[in-house]
């Protein structure tokens, strides 16, 4: 009875541990299979065989110490590597990626069941020690002593189970939300730094299982026994690698988010200071432009007078010329220079590229008094143009007959400012958990997707927001910022 009842316990342990260890998993890397339920059932089928066949094939043998630090070492090595078979059959994903997982969560399992063991074999100890008095002085027979071992001893690895159970599940899941950036691509020696702390840890794990049990006058006996302030320091020094663990991924996403941000705001930098020097060189060109057409006009007017009804066919050349030169007005008027300019050079390029796409900024007003500075909105609308454009060249080169468009439009309301670009999609986005935005769909993913960041480092400029909704194949950028002079 008590080998089946000791084998259901290890068994449904040995099942939540799966459990973790496929969230775990689930959380960072892509399922080979098409349903997440039977990859789950997979991994935990998986995980439990492993542990069964490592029961089966080791017992512990206190008496050889020799024999117990070979198969500590072996039982972690073979742990390790079907951990990695694990990841690499039921996922795909980086290699780097699944070593850091793999290691990780052997570390932490390890860490958090052997706190939880020495607390608990400590208290069940003592109560061995206690129930031995009693029966030496008579309050205990030999019966009542064995029942009382049983069911304390059931008690302390049911008490080990569930309190490293919480502990594993607790401590993975501040490292899943710790890590937003779960597409990241982890480098060699970012690989390194994330691994110190977890190996460390299990180092001290196959330490202390080595060296915690160890016979004494034909009595196994355990370390607390002959260092008693093992007792406090032992389980203090695994809960302090077991926090470490993932206060090291906290650290490591915030260096992550410090680079992107230091990235991005030079890319920023250069942005504006590319766009500042555009915006002034298209302002000069089409004021000449505007002033040269002014005077063509008039010069083309009084030509046609002069010409009238004498030749037909240089009056269909004047015609013509005249038209040509009405052209070069500018076709969006928002009552913003820069953002006029910037409109009209996308227009060009739409005309050039995707003549199918309609470009809508009939309500993209720009009124006084407007405190936003003329290159933070073109920053915002450059950048959300662009990315509008994209989405609409991938939708054309799917579906030839779908609508293409882009719609601009703003409004103030109080001293708030709000900005709206709707465009068409293909209806596909990349989405990834707890990231702002959706990803890119290039494939060079570090060199793009930083648009909508450049337009939320803008817009955080004014204490605004970024927002954005993907419906019935139609994106929606929202942006909204305050609209207030300096120092009010």
């Amino acid at each position: 009875m008590y080998n089946v009842l000791d084998e259901l316990l290890d068994l449904l342990f040995y099942m939540v541990e799966g459990y973790c260890l496929w969230h775990f998993y689930d959380s960072f890397l892509e399922s080979r299979m098409h349903s997440r339920k039977w990859t789950g059932a997979a991994v935990i089928l998986f995980y439990m065989g492993i542990h069964e066949g490592m029961n089966l094939l080791s017992a512990p043998d206190y008496e050889n110490s020799g024999y117990v630090s070979l198969r500590v070492i072996c039982n972690t090595v073979i742990l390790l590597f079907f951990l990695l078979i694990s990841a690499v059959v039921f996922y795909r994903g980086a290699r780097r990626t699944i070593v850091f997982l793999v290691v990780t969560f052997l570390s932490v399992h390890e860490i958090a069941f052997l706190s939880a063991y020495t607390v608990w074999q400590w208290g069940y100890h003592m109560m061995v020690e206690l129930s031995m008095r009693h029966m030496e002085r008579g309050n205990l027979s030999a019966d009542r002593l064995m029942n009382i071992l049983y069911a304390g001893g059931y008690g302390m690895i049911l008490l080990t189970y569930v309190t490293s159970f919480l502990l594993l599940y607790g401590v993975l899941k501040n490292i899943i939300g710790s890590f937003r950036d779960k597409g990241y691509t982890i480098h060699r020696k970012e690989l390194f730094f994330l691994l110190i702390p977890g190996m460390i840890g299990l180092l001290t794990c196959m330490l202390l299982r080595i060296t915690m049990f160890f016979v004494e006058q034909e009595r196994i006996t355990i370390l607390y026994d002959r260092y008693p302030i093992l007792v406090i320091i032992v389980p203090a020094m695994l809960l302090l690698s077991l926090l470490f663990i993932p206060y090291g991924v906290k650290v490591f996403q915030d260096m992550i988010e410090l680079n992107r941000e230091r990235s991005d705001r030079v890319i920023l930098e250069n942005q504006i200071s590319s766009m500042q020097g555009n915006m002034e060189e298209m302002e000069h060109i089409y004021a000449g432009i505007r002033s040269m057409k002014h005077d063509m006009q008039n010069t083309v007017s009084v030509i046609m007078r002069l010409a009238a009804g004498e030749d037909a066919e240089l009056q269909n050349y004047l015609t013509e010329f005249q038209r040509t030169m009405e052209e070069l007005d500018f076709r969006y008027k928002t009552g913003n220079a820069v953002i006029d300019t910037l409109l009209n050079m996308k227009y060009h390029e739409i005309s050039r590229t995707l003549p199918d796409l309609e470009l809508d900024a009939d309500s993209l007003l720009f009124q006084e008094p407007l405190y936003i500075q003329s290159y933070d909105i073109g920053v915002i609308l450059g950048n959300a143009l662009n990315n509008a454009l994209e989405a609409c060249r991938r939708l054309h080169e799917k579906e030839r007959e779908s609508p293409l468009f882009i719609r601009l439009s703003s409004f103030r309301k109080g001293n708030m400012f709000f900005l709206e670009v709707e465009n068409s999609f293909d209806g596909k986005l990349i989405r990834k958990a707890q990231a702002e935005f959706p990803a890119t769909s290039k494939e060079d993913r570090e060199a793009h997707g930083i648009g909508l960041l450049n337009i939320r480092n803008a817009v955080q400029k004014y204490h605004g927001a970024v927002d954005w909704s993907a419906t019935d194949k139609v994106f929606t950028l929202s942006v909204m910022m305050q609209n207030r002079a300096s120092g009010t």
